[in-house]
């Protein structure tokens, strides 16, 4: 799959995705086939973390 490359944009297409289609992060990556620590680290460079209980990156 191919996801943006850029952090913001990325982060704004992952949490629509989890608000949209996916009960969570580890569901998304699986049925998207994405490594979830590579979106979790990238994301973390422009300080989002994901937020289980509310199931997106904050």
């Amino acid at each position: 799959m191919c996801i943006p490359k850029d952090p913001y944009i990325l982060l704004s297409y992952i949490n629509t995705k989890l608000r949209d289609e996916y009960p969570n992060l580890e569901t998304l990556c699986d049925n998207l086939e994405l490594e979830q620590q590579y979106i979790e680290t990238l994301l973390s460079s422009i300080d989002y973390t994901y937020e289980k209980k509310l199931n997106k990156f904050i």
